[in-house]
Parts: structure tokens; C-alpha cells; sequence
């Protein structure tokens, strides 16, 4: 009975907590473009505080900066579009459902998509936000037609949790770049510095077993009362899941061997065949080496094996066309900040200042929180290596820390504040549907709760 008593006093006090956070949320979260705007003034009227640079070299540091992201933008758009196809084609959609059927209770499926996205962050870290938020949907869809009900924007809020991960995974930057030959910190590191030091050491096995298995069970722990639940509806739905498997409605009137190449499944087929030889080759000539063009490469050339002709793909790609613009848009604006920052050593500077407070223990978390902080301005794991590594490697030296260390206490940074930032999260607001206040209200509950397992592996690690 004081058991009993117990749980509902604790689960009336995170219902309440949770209250309070997604009203700030909603009274004070921008949506994210506007966010991003804000981003970028405060980025320009710092770095003209804070260094020597002048008014018209700030601000010609930002507009250089705008373009500096584009290829890297064609390449996460091109990710949205073969990911949102890929899981509308052939036995994909079926898959997915069954999936997404195997979590019984709200509480388990909040659990449930926080686990999952989380593991296929841990593959690509684009799998992250786009396959977590269809994931998201798809078990909301699932509950909807069982007559269960689930809260749908905590769904997508503990989707978004569980790419809390991703920079411990196989697709870390940080990680990854010192283990390649000729990186930019080979001389100051001594030589390489091998994954198994990082990404397979055992302290990170650990920390994302743990970090997942927190921000999973928190999630489940915060369902509100029935009451506040909101549940899917058409507004939310980025296709009718009806119509998804529909076959493409014929051109009247229309014949000849050009209409019947662009329904033909040999066509498509044999480029998808084309592309995986290429993807196959890759891996055996460079080993197991993962960058985004060959997550592309692989997701279009499954698409292309699937699809029942070019011209069904065409229209499933349409579809998806609209789920781009959003990153289209905003993500030049940080490529912005990302150049005022880094042009005028405003980064450099901050990363020095961080450097030069730790000691041979505490490096490593100081170079974790830096890293949360920094990636508020450039949430790009890469970039804030470049610029962070370097400072806090002669510290290291200094102090005698583990490199290792270092290197993943920043890449843990840059994941941490990952799921609170409204630039990161837009993918999986396309695949969802949902706003971004209600999904980062919830979100920011867990990032504050992952900060616990992320901080303490980093402690027992450095003192090990």
C-alpha cells in the first residue's frame, strides 16, 4: 500500500515538473527558423564583443560563411528524401508496422522509440532523427488502430532522446577522423588513434548502454494523465498510410516504348544492382569507412531495388520534396554563425578558456560541457573538433590526460545538446508532423536527464 502511494505521489510530481517545462516551452520556444534567426544575431553581437574583429569583419565572416555548407546540405537532403522513400516502398511500410507493433503499453513505447532510435543513430547518425521520428509515427498510428491511446508528442520527443548517442557510434566525426591516416591532428596526437580506443573502448560500450537504458526508462515515466494526452491525427500525418502501397494511377491514353521503360521494375533494378557493386567495392577496397555519400548510395540503391518502376519512385519522391525545405532554408544560417565563429577565432578563443581550467581528471568533462555549448552555435560534430581539438590536446599533453579521453568527452558534448536544438531536430519534425516547442519540452527533460550517465562515464573513465 506505502508502495503503491509512493508511485502515484512520484508519478503526480513528474506530471506536474513535466507541466511546467512544456509551458515554457510553448510560451517561449520559437519555431525553428526563427530560432535560428536569434542564433545568429547573438552569435554576431558576441563575437564582436568578445574579440578584436570589427563590425564589417563579422559581419563579412557571416556572409562568407553562408555557403560554406553546401555540399554538406545536398548531402543531408538527399538523406531525407532517400530515407522518407525508402520506408514507403516495397515491404518496408509492412516492416515498419511490425515493428512498431511490438510495444504493448504508452510506457513501453515511449522506451520503445527512444531504444530504437537510438541503436540506428549508433549505425548512421542520420538514421537517428529520420527512421526515430517514423518510427515515432508509425507506433502512434499502430496504438490509434488498436483503439489504444498514447501520447504522441512525448513519441517524438523520446525519438528525439535517444540520438543522444549517435557521436559514440559508428558514424562519430571526431572518433572517426583521428583513426584516418593524414588527419589534420596525426602529428599532435603521435600517430593514430585506433577505434578501439574510443568508439570500442569499454568505458563508451558502457556509457551508451547506460545512457540509453536512462533516457528509455525516464521517457516511459513521463506519460501525463489521460486527460492531456494528445494523440495522432491527420494533421500529423505525412502521408495517408492507406494510400502508401497504392499502385501509381495510369496516364489515359498514353503508350510506346517510353511509358512502358518508366513503369518497368528493370530499369530501376538495374541501377539499384549498379550502385550496390559500387557500395560493395567501397567497403572492400577502403575498408569499413562510412561517410554520407555512401549512406546515400546505399538508401537509394535499396529504394531503387524495391520500387516498382521510375516512375512510382518519382512519386514517392515528390512526396518527400516538401520535407527538404525546412532544412533547405535553415541550415545556411548556421553555416553563417558557423563562419563569424570560427573566421574571427571566436571559437579558437572559447576553446582555450576551457582548456586552461582542468586538471588531469576533470579535462575530459570540461571538454563535455564545452562541447554542449559550443554545439549551440555550430551543431556540427566535424567542425567543432577542427576547431576544439587542437586546444584541448596540448592540454592534455600538459596534464597528462588520456587523449582518448578528450576526444570523446567532446564528441559527447556535441551529442548532448544535440537534443535540444531546434536546428537538428527539423528532420524529424518532417517525419512526425508535430512542433517543435512540444517536441524539445520533452526533450530537454531528458537531455538534462542523460547528462548523468554521459558526465559520469567520462568521470569513472578519467580516474580509472
Amino acid at each position: 500500500m506505502l508502495k503503491k502511494q509512493v508511485k502515484i505521489r512520484l508519478d503526480k510530481s513528474i506530471q506536474k515538473l513535466t507541466r511546467s517545462i512544456i509551458r515554457v516551452f510553448d510560451r517561449y520556444m520559437p519555431e525553428p527558423f526563427a530560432f535560428g534567426i536569434i542564433m545568429t544575431l547573438a552569435a554576431l553581437a558576441l563575437t564582436w564583443w568578445l574579440t578584436p574583429a570589427s563590425a564589417e569583419k563579422v559581419v563579412m565572416s557571416w556572409g562568407d560563411g553562408l555557403a560554406s555548407l553546401l555540399p554538406f546540405i545536398t548531402q543531408v537532403c538527399l538523406t531525407i528524401l532517400f530515407a522518407y522513400a525508402l520506408a514507403h516502398l516495397g515491404p518496408v511500410p509492412a516492416f515498419l508496422e511490425r515493428l512498431a507493433g511490438l510495444p504493448k503499453t504508452a510506457r513501453g513505447a515511449y522506451a520503445f522509440v527512444a531504444v530504437f532510435a537510438g541503436c540506428v543513430s549508433l549505425v548512421a547518425w542520420p538514421l537517428g532523427t529520420i527512421l526515430g521520428g517514423l518510427m515515432a509515427r508509425q507506433v502512434a498510428l499502430s496504438f490509434r488502430d488498436r483503439g489504444q491511446k498514447v501520447h504522441y508528442p512525448l513519441l517524438g520527443g523520446a525519438a528525439f532522446s535517444g540520438f543522444v548517442v549517435w557521436h559514440m557510434g559508428y558514424s562519430g566525426s571526431a572518433p572517426l577522423l583521428v583513426a584516418t591516416q593524414g588527419n589534420p591532428m596525426q602529428e599532435q596526437l603521435g600517430g593514430l588513434l585506433p577505434v578501439t580506443q574510443t568508439i570500442l573502448a569499454s568505458f563508451n560500450l558502457v556509457t551508451i548502454v547506460v545512457t540509453l537504458a536512462t533516457v528509455a526508462l525516464v521517457a516511459s515515466l513521463l506519460a501525463p494523465a489521460d486527460a492531456e494526452l494528445e494523440e495522432i491525427d491527420d494533421a500529423n500525418e505525412v502521408q495517408d498510410p492507406e494510400r502508401r502501397n497504392q499502385e501509381p494511377p495510369l496516364e489515359e491514353g498514353r503508350s510506346g516504348p517510353a511509358y512502358r521503360l518508366e513503369n518497368s521494375r528493370w530499369l530501376t533494378s538495374s541501377m539499384g544492382v549498379l550502385l550496390i557493386i559500387y557500395v560493395a567495392n567501397w567497403f572492400y577496397s577502403k575498408g569499413i569507412q562510412l561517410d554520407l555519400n555512401i549512406v546515400n548510395w546505399t538508401f537509394l540503391a535499396a529504394c531503387l531495388l524495391l520500387t516498382r518502376s521510375a516512375s512510382e519512385f518519382s512519386q514517392v519522391l515528390m512526396q518527400a520534396g516538401r520535407a527538404v525545405v525546412p532544412t533547405l532554408l535553415q541550415y545556411p544560417l548556421y553555416a553563417g554563425i558557423m563562419g563569424v565563429m570560427l573566421n574571427t577565432g571566436l571559437v579558437a578563443q572559447m576553446a582555450d578558456f576551457f582548456a586552461r581550467i582542468g586538471t588531469a581528471e576533470t579535462l575530459p568533462l570540461i571538454a563535455f560541457f564545452s562541447g554542449g555549448v559550443i554545439n549551440m552555435f555550430i551543431p556540427s560534430g566535424g567542425a567543432q573538433w577542427a576547431v576544439q581539438g587542437p586546444a584541448f590536446l596540448a592540454a592534455a599533453e600538459a596534464l597528462g590526460t588520456k587523449p582518448e579521453l578528450i576526444v570523446m568527452g567532446i564528441a559527447y558534448g556535441d551529442q548532448w545538446t544535440n537534443i535540444i536544438h531546434p536546428f537538428v531536430v527539423i528532420p524529424l519534425l518532417i517525419m512526425t508532423g508535430l512542433p517543435a516547442n512540444k517536441v524539445l519540452s520533452y526533450s530537454f527533460i531528458l537531455f538534462l536527464v542523460a547528462t548523468v550517465p554521459l558526465a559520469g562515464g567520462l568521470i569513472v573513465a578519467g580516474f580509472w
